[in-house]
Formats: structure tokens, sequence, C-alpha cells
């Protein structure tokens, strides 16, 4: 990673969120608009995942959770999910020294244990090497489903005492995140997918027709204004 990413801080008197999450789609319609392999999107997509996290430093941004591969993308060919391996280690490889020298913390939701051994071993290796970073958090969701989570937050509340929202909430993967203010989706699709149902039940959600590997900076900060822009009521008036 490189510092010439343009800074994200906004102006004066905004809100800023302190937890954005992100369903990155588009990487395929992307290539495929360009004649290209699947894979050449999704690498586009690993190169604006990189500007994006290169350029929250100073914004008020406390935390980035990423949707990168869900329970259902195992339905995906074998080769695009070698694809999309090749890649998280490269991104893994080429980034975590910068992570570390910027005091990014990176966290996985899902169970990564299900890649391929080199795979989470580089994961595991990166998650010790950043946990003690305190100025922002990357959380990755890999091999993730939000109703799995749910499913097992709740066993996890019933096997230790009452299944209530708090305890639900203390035993979902997300429980030592802030609460998720802003959702946002790339490439016009206006759906969830199974990410962070539970946490996006009070979160504003912003939906752009921008592909995930064209989604820029500029582009996040118009999402950050818009949530600027609202006022939330959290079912009051």
């Amino acid at each position: 990673m490189s510092s010439a990413a343009p800074s994200l801080s906004p102006a004066g008197g905004d809100i800023v969120p302190a937890h954005v999450a992100v369903i990155m789609d588009g990487n395929g319609r992307w290539a495929k608009k360009r004649m290209l392999p699947r894979a050449m999107g999704h690498k586009k997509g690993v190169e604006a995942v990189r500007n994006l996290v290169r350029s929250l430093r100073g914004t008020g941004v406390k935390a980035l959770t990423l949707y990168a591969f869900s329970s259902e993308n195992w339905k995906r060919g074998a080769d695009e999910i070698d694809d999309l391996t090749k890649l998280m280690k490269h991104f893994i490889r080429s980034d975590l020294g910068e992570m570390i020298e910027n005091g990014v913390r990176l966290q996985i939701i899902g169970d990564h244990s299900a890649f391929e051994p080199e795979a989470v071993a580089l994961i595991d290796d990166a998650l010790a090497r950043t946990a003690h970073n305190t100025d922002t958090t990357l959380t990755v969701a890999l091999n993730y489903g939000g109703q799995q989570e749910i499913a097992r937050a709740a066993a996890a509340a019933a096997a230790v005492g009452d299944v209530t929202v708090e305890t639900i909430a203390a035993h979902l993967d997300t429980a030592s995140l802030p609460p998720l203010d802003l959702l946002i989706r790339t490439s016009g699709e206006v759906r969830l997918s199974n990410f962070l149902l539970w946490q996006a039940a009070y979160a504003e959600l912003y939906f752009t027709d921008v592909l995930w590997p064209d989604f820029t900076p500029e582009h996040f900060r118009e999402a950050l204004a818009s949530f600027s822009a609202r006022e939330r009521r959290y079912g009051g008036r």
C-alpha cells in the first residue's frame, strides 16, 4: 500500500459513521463489460479495497467491514474460488506491512478455516500481527452468512443463560465492533444478501450503481455525505 491515496477527512461539523460495511458487488459485471476474464474483475476489486483502506485515516471511521466471500460463494466454479484465494493471499503478503505501520487491525468474521491451509496460515498470522493495532479495524467477512451467525449467537446465548437481544448481540461475530452505522452496496443491487442481518437493523443503507472495481474514495465520501444528511430516529419520531 502507499500513502498517496486521497484523504477522506470530512468537512467540519459532518456526522461521520464509526462503523461502515460494504457489500462489494460487481466484479464479474465489470470484467464482462470489458470482455475480460472474471479474475481481472476480482483483481481490480482488490485494488479498490486497497485504495479505500488507505484513505480511511483521519476520517473518523473506526471500523470498515467488507463482504469478501459468502457462505454461498462456494457454489461458484473451482477456478474462480482458486482465483479469489490467490488474490486474498497476495493482498495479505503485499499489504500486511503497511497495515501494521498504519495501525490497522485485521479481523475475520465467518469461518475462514474452510479455505486451503496456506491461506488459513497467512490469515492467522495477519490476525496475530495486527491484534494490538487500534487506529482502524478492517473486518473481512470470509465464508460468512448472516443467518448462520445469528443461529450461532443464539445457540451460544442459550448455552450460558437466557436468550435475549442483549445476549445474542454479545455472541455475534462483530461483538467487539461499534454498532453498524452505514451499509453500502455497489453495482445497483438493492438487497442485503445474507450480510450483517442483525447488525443492519437500524443501520442507514446506501445503494449505488457504481461497480465495485470502479468504486473510489470519492464515491465513499459521497456515501458519508449522504449519511451525514440523514436523521436517525431508531423507531422514534
